[in-house]
């Protein structure tokens, strides 16, 4: 499974632990705590690398200045999107012209969907990075039940494992977050994590760059089209530095009105859906 991250790379590294929907996992005395949490690790490790199940879907996407919904499509030779609304409302002439323009452009350069396929396989292999490290990168507490869409789940908090030496950008993000995961109990999959900065973090003995201690990040999954799990909620709340720049962060994401699409449907094949849909309202997400 994938999410549309920012491409900041130090912020998509801390933040491959939640697009993929996956909890981590540790050492714990409590071993059902341990089973249960490391089954859901493994269903999510599963997802990842699943591409059999392709959907069609809704982002909407909101900042404090901007928000977009698009119809995306997943194919064999990645996603594709089509803008449909701005600031929930849709395109108007100029704008939609420019979109149907951008389509065409991809259809006439396939070279052009190549490089956002290998950009989304390069993502998913930071994903697979992170998850790898995360039965040895945090220690768990069991904190109790609660309801999740689906009925009960149990919840985990979870805290650096002061024993693990991060091998890389991608997983040292993990030793100052702290958080807490819902793991639906009959389904061994992570419905809800949220995680918090407790500490700045840098890159590079600052050198590189900086998380700024506070930030934070939420993110929901749940069972949509055919029973597949996906993602269907993100928010982050993230300010650092690369190099010599300042960048802050203040998005939510949700998806929704998830479809299966056929598995093997190229690019092709995909903008010629989205453009067969009807136009949308005002109203439509």
């Amino acid at each position: 499974m994938t999410s549309r991250l920012p491409r900041w790379p130090i912020i998509v590294s801390l933040l491959l632990l939640g697009p993929t929907g996956s909890g981590p996992a540790s050492a714990s005395t409590d071993s059902a705590t341990g089973d249960l949490v490391q089954r859901a690790l493994a269903a999510e490790l599963a997802g990842v690398r699943d591409t059999q199940h392709p959907m069609r879907y809704r982002l909407h996407k909101a900042s404090p200045r901007l928000s977009t919904t698009k119809e995306i499509v997943e194919t064999k030779d990645g996603a594709v999107a089509r803008l449909l609304l701005i600031n929930d409302r849709p395109l108007n002439a100029p704008d939609e012209q420019k979109e149907q323009a951008r389509l065409d452009a991809l259809l006439n350069d396939p070279g052009k969907q190549r490089h956002r396929k290998q950009s989304e396989d390069d993502d998913t292999n930071r994903v697979l990075k992170v998850i790898r490290v995360l039965p040895r990168a945090f220690v768990y507490q069991y904190v109790g039940t609660g309801n999740g869409p689906h009925g009960k789940v149990e919840r985990f908090a979870f805290s650096p494992n002061p024993a693990f030496d991060p091998p890389d950008l991608e997983t040292h993000a993990l030793t100052e977050m702290t958080g807490e995961l819902w793991v639906d109990a009959a389904q061994s999959r992570v419905v809800r994590l949220e995680g918090h900065l407790q500490q700045d973090v840098d890159f590079g003995w600052g050198i590189l760059g900086r998380l700024n201690k506070g930030g934070w990040i939420v993110i929901e999954q749940a069972s949509v089209a055919n029973g597949q799990w996906r993602i269907v909620h993100f928010q982050m709340v993230m300010s650092g530095r690369v190099l010599f720049k300042t960048r802050s962060f203040d998005t939510m994401e949700d998806e929704t009105d998830f479809s299966s699409v056929p598995v093997g449907i190229n690019y092709t094949q995909a903008i010629q859906l989205l453009r067969s849909a009807p136009p949308v309202s005002a109203s439509t997400r």
